[in-house]
């Protein structure tokens, strides 16, 4: 069975600072005709970052798609063409102000891929040594450290309902 859909033509329906949206219409395998609308996102990172003492970092920050806040994994934007590995480096001293003596990837996820092309990059990052947080500017940010049961009994309590921080603490606590 073929799985394939033929791009017949694309216009840019939006063109913003961070996505852009494309109106494609499309031929499946079976010769149907369709539209898509696709939001192009250059992806980001997520770092699930523990500390000498066993504690995951989490931070408090306001979404405003959801007008409130969202406790989550240190994360953020790629520039578009930006390499993961240096930006989850990035990241995580902007938001937390700590550096990492050891990286591990713990590979990608595809956020909504039913209508964007967006990949975040997962990182598991120890060995942590604390500077300053230097947070982008509007960025405000609080940050936490709760022990891996804590963590786990606030997503069962539905405390943490953050995708991309689900995906990350399951890649790197619960998948061998």
């Amino acid at each position: 069975m073929e799985f394939t859909e033929k791009t017949l033509s694309s216009k840019v329906a939006y063109d913003g600072k961070v996505v852009h949206v494309e109106y494609d219409e499309i031929e499946t395998a079976d010769g149907h005709k369709s539209f898509r609308e696709v939001v192009r996102h250059p992806g980001g990172v997520v770092i699930v970052a523990e500390t000498n003492e066993g504690k995951v970092l989490l931070v408090k920050q306001y979404r405003y798609p959801l007008a409130k806040t969202n406790l989550e994994l240190p994360a953020g934007k790629l520039e578009y063409g930006e390499n993961p590995d240096e930006a989850c480096k990035r990241e995580l001293e902007e938001e937390t102000g700590y550096d990492a003596g050891t990286w591990e990837s713990l590979g990608y996820i595809n956020t909504t891929p039913g209508i964007c092309d967006e990949k975040l990059y997962l990182y598991y990052a120890k060995d942590l040594t604390y500077n300053k947080p230097h947070p982008d500017e509007g960025e405000i940010l609080q940050l936490f450290e709760y022990t891996k049961d804590e963590v786990f009994a606030m997503i069962k309590n539905g405390k943490i309902n953050d995708s991309k921080t689900l995906c990350a603490l399951l890649r790197a606590y619960k998948i061998d």
